[in-house]
């Protein structure tokens, strides 16, 4: 029987190297490599798609590790928390351990080659049902439609998952989409093509100018420029330099608030998340015509951003999460006094 892959991620090399010597002694498992932070992780586990990664607690508590989560929940791969005993008794953020495929490993003095292997073993029981490259699978999007307008989102904490979810729900022409997700620096590109091999629409960093295009995502996560609409035509994005709006930087309160000029031309949504950045802009669109959502309390992760925004007076409709994707659609297809053409 072939011997099961594993990748070992953590921050201090002579752990890495002790326990690759145990998992390299065990018979039917063996290390296929080795990481000492999340970038290089997510990179190592695209390429390579390890039967498990075992990944140290102190990059688990990351701010970035939502994506490297959404990662392995996305391509089937297990993976074992490796606890540190100075942080025992300590808890996961419920955002960043709720994947039924974790685990807890014990290290020194607690670690041993027999019990790591049985905790693999265990582990890895169940063959991963591998997720299938891009178009080669048919997903369940929503028909196609006479898009008029465009689409906003705003997520922060436990949004990842939330973006995944909509977009999955979007056919591969769907109307132009603008997303601010709040995440570490230096992630968003692994964000983008997590969120591309996963959605049928073509998903992008807004790392740059683009103009506005029917079945184009448009992403601001991990850049140190907020992301900009402008009131042109045709439409289009743009970084725009400054200082941290709401206390982020890409904000969704800059995003909301550049897209008022065109407000009736707008679907703007707020996915769960810490704090209230999104929530004033959110109230500009919907005072000029927007269609506003946000998500329920019961199916947000942190209920901040979306409470702040409802308790405003800015949301137009709260919903489940799952029936957001479709939502956001409908209002799209939706024709206003304005028939002129969404020229994107």
């Amino acid at each position: 029987m072939a011997r099961k892959s594993i990748i070992i991620a953590h921050t201090e090399l002579s752990v890495r190297k002790a326990l690759a010597r145990l998992v390299d002694g065990l018979p039917d498992f063996h290390v296929i490599g080795t990481t000492a932070d999340l970038v290089q992780t997510f990179a190592e586990v695209e390429d390579n798609l390890p039967n498990a990664v075992l990944i140290s607690e102190d990059l688990a508590r990351t701010e970035e590790f939502e994506v490297m989560h959404a990662l392995f929940a996305a391509l089937d791969v297990r993976w074992l928390l490796i606890r540190n005993t100075a942080l025992a008794g300590a808890s996961i953020p419920r955002a960043k351990a709720r994947a039924p495929a974790a685990d807890l490993f014990l290290l020194p003095p607690d670690i041993e080659g027999s019990a790591l292997g049985a905790q693999l073993r265990a582990l890895t029981r169940l063959e991963p049902a591998r997720a299938s490259s891009k178009g080669s699978t048919p997903r369940q999007t929503e028909d196609s439609g006479p898009y008029d307008r465009l689409i906003l989102i705003g997520a922060s904490t436990g949004g990842v998952d939330a973006v995944l979810t909509v977009l999955r729900r979007f056919p591969p022409d769907c109307p132009p989409t603008l997303i601010v997700q709040h995440t570490g620096r230096g992630f968003g590109e692994s964000l983008v093509r997590l969120l591309d091999q996963q959605c049928a629409p073509t998903v992008l960093l807004g790392d740059d100018e683009r103009t506005l295009r029917r079945g184009h995502v448009i992403v601001a996560a991990g850049l140190s420029a907020h992301m900009a609409l402008t009131a042109d035509r045709p439409l289009r994005v743009e970084p725009m330099p400054g200082d941290p709006v709401s206390g982020h930087r890409p904000s969704v309160d800059a995003l909301f608030r550049s897209a008022v000029p065109v407000g009736q031309r707008i679907v703007a949504a707020l996915l769960t998340g810490m704090g209230r950045d999104g929530a004033e802009g959110l109230r500009a669109l919907r005072a000029v015509g927007a269609r506003t959502f946000a998500q329920d309390e019961a199916s947000s992760v942190v209920y901040g951003m979306p409470r702040a925004a409802v308790e405003m007076g800015a949301v137009e409709r709260s919903l489940p999460i799952a029936a957001m994707g479709v939502a956001l659609l409908d209002a799209a297809r939706s024709v206003g006094n304005d028939k002129r053409e969404l020229r994107a």
